[in-house]
């Protein structure tokens, strides 16, 4: 099981700098074509867009599994060190919430422009709202798995206690 946790995460950071070579590429092919050729790939910042909402989405996910989202902990952990445990566990529920929020949206935009196709690409449109999509439902089997269990997270979620 951990074995596929494991190949899990590391495809999606594969997936991540795919995307991001691919995008560099054809930004810069286009680039060199609309100034060195007067022409241009009418698809390129359509696609680069996409990919680029992509990364970030799944950018997220993988800063959230990996511990490295900014936060400010000295305050919290000067004046209340007994109530850290406990605090965390309330951040986490709070951030529960968000994803839930983040999933239903996305979900509903994702079901409604499905069939809005781009005109330039003849992908849909729903694509951009997809990631939004898998995005919230990784980070909120990140936050539950952290909530119930804060000290079993580094096995179950592949990341260094050290993180932590």
């Amino acid at each position: 099981m951990l074995r596929l946790v494991r190949i899990f995460w590391k495809s999606i950071d594969a997936l991540m700098a795919l995307l991001l070579a691919a995008m560099i590429v054809l930004v810069f092919t286009n680039v060199v074509l609309r100034y060195g050729f007067a022409s241009s790939i009418r698809q390129s910042v359509e696609l680069a867009r996409l990919w680029f909402v992509w990364v970030v989405m799944l950018g997220a996910a993988v800063t959230l599994r990996r511990g490295e989202h900014l936060a400010l902990t000295e305050f919290s952990e000067a004046l209340f060190p007994r109530a850290v445990p406990w605090l965390r566990r309330l951040c986490w529920l709070i951030v529960i919430g968000a994803v839930i929020m983040l999933f239903q949206g996305a979900l509903k935009q994702t079901n409604a422009n499905w069939n809005n196709i781009s005109q330039l690409t003849g992908l849909p449109s729903a694509l951009f709202y997809l990631a939004g999509t898998i995005s919230a439902g990784l980070m909120g089997v990140i936050a539950v798995i952290r909530l119930i269990n804060p000290m079993g997270v580094s096995r179950w979620l592949d990341i260094d206690e050290d993180r932590l």
